[in-house]
């Protein structure tokens, strides 16, 4: 399943915000880590459809990648 770039860009900002939040870190220091997590491809190429998972569920999915680094 392919989804709309415009809703994955907000989607996007939904996580590193939610990311952000959780992990008590500056917008800009979370958007940095989202776009070179590992996470990000697998939802930029819409693989096992991770884009529909909750934003809460890729955040905690970023947390414990970030928490590996």
């Amino acid at each position: 399943m392919n989804a709309s770039p415009v809703l994955l860009q907000k989607k996007f900002a939904r996580v590193i915000a939610c990311f952000a939040e959780k992990n008590h870190i500056s917008l800009d220091e979370a958007t940095d880590f989202f776009y070179k997590s590992e996470l990000y491809p697998l939802l930029h190429e819409g693989v096992s459809d991770l884009h529909c998972m909750s934003d809460m569920y890729l955040a905690d999915e970023l947390t414990e990648e970030y928490r590996r680094t």
